[in-house]
């Protein structure tokens, strides 16, 4: 089975709070749920929708035709008519609309006797859980449980009349809910914090803020200091200062602000001092979309910050790596001493989706300090090592010890030099970190068919329209496979080379315009995509859009 839910209307209208209720109810049920949101940069007006998909088996994007839609406005009913299934319900207000064949009914009028006009999406959401022909019990508690306590008596009355305006359409029944539902920047946020960060700092920047809120709603239980600085530029220098202090320490933004972190980024890299940074990808250049989403800022992480520099970038697939890639993140960078960057987007941000509880008992904390009795005499921080890592102390820990960090290029002690000999020796220190990376990579997932006639190459929240059309093309006898890259810098290369020996088809699959995981697969691999298949507007894929885009390629 599988059912998907619109609701559409203008900003201000009370659907996110509706789809919030709804989306929580029908994972109280037991179902597979996953909420995909398409809104406006504005506090009102403006034509904003959510789409609810849920299943009994999991679910991993969106699709393209609904089976209700409950529509807020008649702008609403315009744009997503023709997306409805069949045996499809409009619902609507009968204020609302004067179309024919719909499901009209005096929301509005209900929610007023129940006591609140405005719980006039409650008095829907009433009727959408009698139409699918579930009890009405697990919805009401979920009322009781988000709701403030001065509104919940109402929107329960108003649900419970919405409840009783019809009959049961769809007769499904309650499963067995063993599930949480999470969306990708509070599972960032859990990751971080599973991870022992103690610092968070950064400015609000959609699609990134939520990061931010979630560590700021949890400092006191968790002992984490959040901070709202006054720019990106501030945030990565603070995150860097408490790093340096001794606690582990994280940012966030998107694009722009990103953008502004490029110089403490290079600071990062000649101090040698270890930090975690999100990047919620948003459409650019400029504010672009900024409540859209996109893979655009590949390459931009990668080359940002002057000078030459190791760092390791990770791209987050889905939720769950979401949870234990930040977690990992945090041991990597004070490992090798380095910033981390993780690349989220819009999409997996906000996208919530029901999942298996996280296994904490996973999650290992490798502070990668300097133990033991460090030689007589001045403290180096900068020693020339094999390996390239110097060995880190915390200010205050060794009575003896002065730590010097300069943002000059510098000796072992950390006093500035214009040495070329000392320099030369500086850059080839660190750069061997680099090399070391190279060890702690982790290949692609690799799903589907081992060494495919049709090789599918994506990266980052792509996986989950990726897996389930290539689910869809499989059960029609095509031979595909894919690779869902999740480290990204370094490149991992074993897997790609292994199985383009076999494949007919290389399909590079992005949400970009320029093709950057193929620009990768070229420098790095020399191997070249035949195919590319790649989305801009603004959008993510839906899985129709995406198995209708990859059956014209494999046929």
């Amino acid at each position: 089975m599988n059912y998907s839910i619109l609701i559409g209307g203008a900003a201000g209208q009370g659907m996110d709070t509706l789809a919030q209720l709804l989306t929580k109810s029908l994972k109280r049920y037991g179902y597979f749920v996953f909420k995909h949101s398409d809104y406006m940069s504005r506090v009102r007006g403006g034509h904003n929708f959510i789409q609810i998909r849920f299943s009994d088996k999991q679910v991993y994007t969106y699709e393209d035709k609904v089976d209700i839609i409950y529509a807020l406005n008649e702008e609403t009913i315009d744009l997503h008519k023709d997306r409805l299934k069949e045996e499809g319900i409009i619902l609507a207000d009968t204020a609302v609309s004067e179309y024919k064949d719909l499901l009209l009914l005096d929301l509005e009028g209900t929610a007023k006797v129940a006591g609140n006009p405005r719980a006039m999406t409650s008095v829907g959401m009433g009727v959408i859980i009698k139409l699918l022909g579930l009890e009405s019990e697990e919805a009401l508690k979920v009322i009781e449980t988000t709701l403030k306590d001065t509104i919940v008596e109402v929107n329960k009355e108003a649900f419970s009349k919405g409840y009783e305006m019809v009959q049961s359409r769809f007769n499904l029944e309650k499963l067995q809910d063993e599930r949480i539902l999470i969306d990708g920047n509070t599972s960032v946020a859990l990751g971080a914090a599973a991870a022992g960060c103690r610092y968070y700092c950064g400015y609000p920047m959609t699609p990134s803020t939520t990061v931010l809120s979630n560590m700021e709603k949890w400092s006191m239980d968790l002992g984490i200091f959040t901070e709202q600085v006054e720019d990106e530029v501030a945030a990565l220098n603070m995150a860097l200062g408490a790093s340096y202090a001794g606690v582990r320490a994280m940012t966030g933004s998107s694009g722009g602000g990103i953008a502004l972190m490029s110089e403490a980024l290079s600071l990062a890299g000649i101090i040698e001092t270890p930090v975690v940074i999100v990047n919620v990808q948003r459409p650019g250049p400029a504010t672009g979309l900024p409540t859209r989403t996109e893979q655009a800022d590949l390459r931009f992480v990668i080359h940002s910050g002057h000078g030459e520099f190791p760092k390791m970038v990770i791209s987050l697939r889905s939720v769950e790596d979401a949870f234990y890639q930040t977690a990992r993140a945090f041991n990597l960078a004070e490992k090798y001493q380095i910033p981390v960057i993780l690349l989220s987007d819009q999409y997996l941000a906000d996208g919530e989706t029901a999942v298996e509880p996280f296994d904490f008992k996973n999650i290992a904390i490798e502070r990668n300090l300097h133990e033991g009795k460090l030689p007589e005499g001045r403290y180096k921080r900068y020693l020339l090592t094999d390996n390239g890592v110097s060995p880190r102390i915390i200010p205050g820990k060794a009575e003896d010890k002065i730590i010097l960090v300069d943002s000059d290029e510098h000796d072992e002690y950390g006093n500035i030099t214009e040495s070329a000999a000392v320099r030369k020796s500086m850059v080839d220190k660190r750069n061997k970190k680099g090399e070391l990376l190279e060890v702690e990579i982790q290949e692609p997932w690799l799903i589907g068919e081992d060494k495919p006639d049709n090789l599918l190459v994506c990266w980052g929240s792509v996986y989950g329209p990726v897996k389930e059309a290539m689910e869809m093309l499989q059960e029609e006898g095509y031979s595909v496979g894919a690779l869902i890259y999740g480290d990204i810098y370094p490149f991992p290369t074993k897997l790609l080379k292994e199985n383009v020996s076999a494949a007919k088809k290389i399909i590079d699959i992005e949400n970009n315009s320029t093709a950057q995981l193929d620009g990768l697969m070229r420098e790095f691999a020399l191997i070249k995509s035949d195919v590319r298949i790649l989305k801009y507007d603004g959008r993510a894929f839906s899985v129709d859009e995406l198995y209708k885009r990859l059956k014209e390629v494999v046929e």
